[in-house]
């Protein structure tokens, strides 16, 4: 396989070809495994800041909870615990809202019960006939 070094020939011309192709094949395979599910979930982490407004229910990547008080452009303010503590923090040190996975939880579980009535009453009709 390496008889060409020795002898000073140039390689058969398949051989470039084939290493072209691993190459741009092993680029598709880290786009596809490494690069594109990335960029999804920063994606979906600026839609989570975004998406942020007063009175959610939040987590932030210290582990602070606490309820949402003032949103500004960069920055937010929220409400921790009994005594009211207020602190503020960049947006992205947020990493959960508790409020909007909540609704979006109970989102999936309506349409979960409308497939399940769906699914009864099409079984019904056909019982019918």
């Amino acid at each position: 396989m390496l008889h060409f070094l020795t002898e000073g020939t140039t390689p058969a011309p398949g051989l470039d070809i084939m290493t072209i192709l691993m190459i741009v094949g092993m680029i598709a395979i880290f786009y596809f495994m490494v690069i594109r599910p990335e960029n999804k979930r920063k994606k979906e982490a600026e839609q989570l800041r975004s998406s942020m407004k007063v009175g959610d229910e939040i987590t932030t990547i210290g582990g602070i909870h606490g309820k949402v008080v003032s949103v500004k452009d960069d920055k937010f303010v929220i409400e921790t615990g009994a005594d009211q503590v207020r602190i503020e923090f960049a947006k992205w040190a947020l990493s959960s809202n508790d409020t909007a996975a909540a609704a979006a939880q109970e989102e999936a579980k309506k349409r979960q019960e409308a497939r399940a009535k769906e699914k009864a009453a099409k079984k019904a009709k056909k019982e019918e006939k």
